[in-house]
């Protein structure tokens, strides 16, 4: 449907209205004046030849011409489906304190930061990209979006926190991925779960689970271990050895149809998103079309122009 940003503009269509019904008039008026010769055959002797019934089509060009230059003025716009991505990752890095220890240098939490943050300007531009981050509990810190330097500004910020929650951690991003709006496609967005972690889960609901749960939702986890077997933090001035449980995270990402891997580079994790495929939601937008409308009178114009050239030498 055709609206209009300026449409007071639209009062310029009377001008040219008035300019259609003088044509009108003096046509008819000519024809009166015609009939008056008794003779016919003399009519067509003293008449001047030239276009005849064609110099209607030279005049309705011209007058389609001001009519649509008229219309521009009053700058058109149409509503459109414009197409959107909704593919959709959600990275979900562990802030437990077991990430603290250092048998990954510098620590299990900074590489895991420099892995997420490279992987998060490696990302198309194109797809959907969250933040959640989980210890005793999980909390999405940015929701899914086309934003990357909210994500990564999110990750540089991360703090540690107690305990580890790895099941509420999928349960929390598959929230975020519902909540990815359809815009015109049905059901959920193709997407996948990257969770960062050292394995071993401490609190929250069981991660087999959340595994059923993203399986369902047809959402593959794919986890990353940091960490080694020899592995230790300090809490309350003791050092508490924290091996990385590979067996849980591998796991997960069998159960869900995700990889696994290990102390993984952006390089590696990049595998995330190779095959993720999209999904082309659609959203209306108004957006004008005084250009299309101004092409469109220069064309009625140059049609005016060369017929009257093409059939009367002379321009109208």
């Amino acid at each position: 449907m055709v609206s209009f940003v300026q449409p007071w503009a639209l009062l310029l269509l009377a001008p040219v209205a008035a300019v259609v019904v003088g044509y009108v008039w003096r046509q008819y008026r000519k024809r009166v004046n015609a009939v008056q010769f008794s003779n016919v055959d003399l009519l067509k002797t003293l008449a001047p030849k030239g276009m005849g019934s064609k110099r209607h089509i030279t005049a309705g060009a011209l007058l389609l011409c001001l009519a649509t230059l008229a219309i521009t003025t009053a700058r058109p716009a149409m509503a459109m489906k414009v197409p959107l991505e909704r593919a959709t990752i959600v990275l979900a890095i562990d802030v437990s304190l077991s990430m603290e220890a250092d048998d990954v240098e510098p620590s299990r939490i900074a590489a895991a930061k420099e892995a997420a943050i490279g992987f998060a300007r490696e990302v198309p531009a194109a797809y959907n990209l969250g933040l959640v981050s989980f210890a005793k509990s999980a909390n999405v810190l940015v929701s899914p979006g086309k934003d990357r330097q909210q994500v990564t500004g999110a990750i540089d910020q991360l703090t540690l926190d107690e305990a580890t929650a790895t099941g509420e951690a999928v349960f929390t991003a598959l929230d975020a991925i519902r909540a990815v709006p359809p815009d015109g496609t049905d059901g959920t967005p193709p997407a996948r779960i990257l969770l960062l972690s050292d394995g071993y889960r401490t609190s929250g609901g069981p991660v087999e689970d959340a595994a059923a749960a993203a399986a369902e939702a047809d959402v593959p986890v794919s986890t990353i271990a940091f960490g080694t077997d020899d592995g230790t933090v300090d809490i309350g001035g003791m050092q508490q050895r924290v091996p990385v449980d590979r067996e849980a995270l591998a796991q997960l990402a069998e159960a869900t149809g995700g990889y696994f891997a290990e102390a993984a580079s952006a390089r590696e994790l990049k595998q995330v998103y190779d095959n993720l495929g999209s999904s082309i939601g659609h959203r209306e937008e108004t957006r004008e079309v005084t250009a299309w409308a101004a092409a469109a009178a220069l064309l009625f114009g140059l049609s005016a122009a060369g017929l009257s050239l093409l059939w009367g030498s002379r321009l109208p």
